[in-house]
């Protein structure tokens, strides 16, 4: 009897050893194949990972990576390339993973990677999605709006896509896109200027290593608020992961909050701002040239800002001041005196009032039926940014579903706009914003580095005028044409215009070739 106890218990874990083996074959045999242009989840998705990720609420919806090869016509012949939808993992100091960070990659084939330029490329918000720069300005499928409708709105191929100069990757920051915090309270650990700068750089530094680009020239390209993190997250990329940035773009950049976010109790942000209002006015009235804008930008930097900077005007001097101010902007005259000159807000509402109409912040020439006219001041949802612009995410998540074979039911935020409330300025608000200090030392401390910025002459949220006003108080550090400023017709998103979004692309293939 003592010889058969071992004897039988050798054969129970020797059938509960084949047992286990089967079904791991049988497990392994029942995975499908891999299909053509896809690729099976990297191993932070295997094992113990997806374990993890069962106990992390909705992060259990994302998908494996998915890799598809595709092919865009580009002047000059046919680009093929290799896009990867997937998401990449960040971690706490305890090493619990923290968050998982969604990002589309645009590869060309056949390419020499060390020679190729690869962008990071984001939206701003804070709480923006990148599908506004993928699927408007950069990407190989580009969405258009016919007539501004979003109803409309249809996908076609992007023959000035900028994959034809760099490489892409397309960054959705935590809050964003389907990029989310491990815990549902987690945000408040990435919802901040720093954190956020933070997060997005050890994001590129994950996607270098991955991706063996550490010898590529690495570019940056934010709108919006992405243009101030953009500077940002470079000077951590140089800082905390030893990477240096050979050029950054932006797109409508807010770099200085005080020029940008104080029209209405100050003198100079609300002069800066002037011009964008002519340019509307100019563009309405069918009279845009640049010589014509040159006379209201003069005016805006010498007798309205020192006007608006003084006492109340009074007598003719006041009506001669107002009835300029009107005749610049398009304004009722007695609109601009009630708000003694600083019109930003009176702007919106009652520019077009005699028509029913309001006008856009983001892009002052557009105008569309006031939803709200027995109201006194403007209430509601931007006709750009609420309107025909929401469409981007949709079309988003049915791309990367249909075309990229990213396929999840947790659903896309194209602009999730609890963020910027929650949002941590790290000092005194978002007035006190800047980034100019970290141009200069990007500028000082990199020779080769140059800086592109863009901006339609129509925008009111990030006026054209701050950025060169921030440009023209750089102190002199090398060649003059390191930084550019470069102006096209619209608004905040001027890369909706056909044309505007044309020139712009060709326009920043030249940067690039000049930074090479």
């Amino acid at each position: 009897m003592p010889t058969l106890i071992p004897s039988k218990l050798t054969r129970a874990l020797l059938a509960l050893l084949l047992a286990g083996a089967a079904t791991i074959a049988s497990a392994q045999e029942s995975r499908p194949p891999a299909q053509h242009g896809e690729q099976r989840a990297s191993e932070p998705r295997q094992g113990e990972q997806r374990q993890a990720d069962a106990r992390e609420s909705v992060l259990r919806l994302l998908p494996a990576d998915s890799v598809t090869e595709h092919a865009v016509a580009i002047p000059g012949g046919t680009l093929t390339y290799t896009a990867t939808a997937g998401t990449l993992s960040l971690f706490d100091q305890s090493g619990e993973r923290s968050a998982a960070v969604y990002y589309t990659a645009y590869v060309a084939k056949n390419a020499e990677p060390n020679n190729r330029p690869v962008t990071f490329a984001f939206n701003g918000g804070p709480g923006a999605a990148s599908a506004y720069l993928n699927l408007g300005l950069v990407g190989p499928r580009i969405l258009e709006f016919p007539g501004n409708d979003a109803a409309a709105a249809r996908m076609r191929d992007n023959p000035a896509t900028w994959l034809a100069f760099t490489d892409l990757v397309m960054i959705d920051p935590v809050g964003a896109g389907w990029s989310r915090p491990a815990k549902a309270d987690g945000g408040k650990a990435f919802y901040g200027v720093h954190s956020d700068a933070q997060a997005v750089a050890k994001v590129i530094a994950l996607y270098v290593a991955k991706n063996g680009r550490g010898n590529s020239p690495k570019y940056i390209l934010g709108e919006s608020y992405g243009g101030f993190r953009a500077a940002k997250v470079a000077q951590v990329l140089q800082h905390d992961q030893g990477i240096m940035v050979s050029g950054i773009a932006m797109v409508s950049p807010v770099i200085e909050g005080g020029l940008t976010f104080g029209s209405n109790r100050s003198a100079l942000s609300a002069a800066l701002q002037l011009p964008s209002l002519a340019a509307a006015e100019l563009e309405r009235k069918g009279a845009f040239s640049k010589e014509a804008l040159a006379q209201a930008e003069r005016f805006a930097l010498t007798d309205y800002l020192t006007t608006l900077a003084g006492p109340r005007p009074q007598g003719d001097a006041a009506r001669n001041f107002y009835a300029r101010v009107a005749e610049i902007t398009g304004l009722p005259e007695d609109v601009v005196s009630r708000s003694r000159g600083f019109i930003r807000d009176a702007y919106i509402k009652h520019l077009r009032s005699a028509e029913g109409k309001i006008v856009s912040r983001y892009d002052a020439t557009l105008a569309v039926p006031d939803p709200f006219p027995e109201q006194a001041t403007a209430r509601g949802g931007d006709p750009v940014l609420d309107g025909f612009t929401r469409a981007y995410g949709a079309a988003f998540a049915a791309y990367a579903r249909d075309e990229l074979g990213f396929k999840t039911e947790m659903t896309y935020i194209l602009l999730a706009s609890d963020i910027a409330g929650k949002w941590d300025w790290e000092g005194s608000g978002r007035g006190a914003a800047s980034a100019s200090d970290d141009l200069r030392e990007l500028l000082a401390f990199i020779p080769s580095f140059r800086l592109l910025i863009a901006h339609g002459y129509s925008d009111m949220v990030t006026p054209y005028a701050a950025s060169r006003y921030v440009l023209d108080h750089l102190p002199p550090i090398g060649d003059p044409s390191r930084t550019q400023l470069l102006l096209y017709r619209g608004g905040h998103m001027f890369y909706t215009d056909p044309e505007s979004r044309k020139a712009f692309s060709a326009d920043a293939k030249t940067f690039y070739q000049s930074t090479q």
